[in-house]
């Protein structure tokens, strides 16, 4: 980790030092990969997107109808989910280098859950730590937040310097069974975080329960982010979901489709056999020595 001495604004709390993650991500190999988010619970993948890919998509976002969020005018959001507003944003659901990497970290049945962009403007105050997993459900992110595996693939447009809200998280903090990991509870901050600086075209993924966030906007230029949902298809809400409009489905491209699944689609099975027919013996996903893979 490196350090920076600039005292940074969060609302009334005055954090005295970034801790940057100076990791370098481009050395892992897969199992390390799965290990990092697994363990650490966050993973980068360095400039996933080129910088033509950026242009395009900032072109088709540009327009995007917007809402701001009740603690600021200047943190905003896209009030329609991107993928149905940007033909980009929509082929990113199958964006290869990260599907690859999701579906060797679950299994390669898996579900998209949502899509959020986000627009935060100089001035912006920083985004409270939380968490996006929310076992019983809330207003803010309905039944998809209860999801027992649950991931967020975040896209960075703009490079996040110190200065540019840049992404703040507290690692291991979505393995605790501690009362403070209450995945209903935000903080300010937290003195054993760490942040990410990280050039535009970066894909930072998390799961749902590790306790998140951003600093402040101190620049002079907005910082956009366009955030995408997986989960594997066996790990369905508690409660059912609305789906996708099939038109809209229908519509999308062909790389986004095989993932635009029943968003209630589960493996419950409520009667349980002690001694089902069948039973295998191998699972290679729950090996002690899947971090060791090449």
């Amino acid at each position: 980790m490196t350090s920076t001495n600039t005292p940074i604004i969060q609302g009334k709390e005055k954090i005295a030092s970034m801790k940057v993650d100076d990791t370098d991500f481009d050395a892992m190999n897969r199992g390390e990969q799965i290990r990092q988010l697994e363990v650490e619970g966050y993973l980068v993948m360095p400039n996933v997107l080129d910088g033509n890919q950026v242009r395009r998509l900032k072109k088709e976002l540009a327009q995007a109808e917007m809402d701001h969020k009740s603690y600021s005018i200047h943190q905003t959001f896209s009030v329609t989910q991107p993928q149905w507003v940007s033909r980009a944003v929509a082929e990113l659901i199958g964006c290869k280098p990260v599907i690859d990497f999701i579906q060797s970290l679950t299994g390669p049945d898996i579900v998209f859950t949502r899509g959020f962009f986000q627009r935060t403007h100089p001035g912006s105050p920083g985004i409270s730590l939380h968490t996006d997993g929310q076992p019983h459900g809330s207003n803010l992110f309905g039944y998809e937040g209860s999801c027992p595996r649950l991931l967020r693939v975040l896209y960075y447009l703009d490079d996040l310097i110190p200065e540019r809200a840049p992404f703040r998280l507290v690692p291991r903090s979505h393995l605790s069974y501690h009362a403070q990991a209450n995945p209903y509870v935000r903080y300010e901050s937290h003195p054993e975080e760490i942040t990410l600086c990280l050039p535009a075209g970066s894909a930072v993924i998390i799961p749902a329960l590790l306790f998140h966030g951003t600093h402040p906007n101190c620049d002079d230029r907005p910082r956009e982010l366009i955030q995408l949902g997986y989960r594997p298809a066996w790990a369905g809400p508690i409660q059912p979901m609305q789906e996708w409009d099939p038109d809209l489905v229908s519509m999308a491209p062909e790389i986004a489709k095989p993932f635009l699944q029943n968003l209630n689609t589960n493996g419950v099975v409520w009667e349980q056999p002690h001694k089902p027919a069948g039973m295998a013996r191998k699972a290679p996903g729950i090996n002690p020595s899947r971090w060791t893979l090449g």
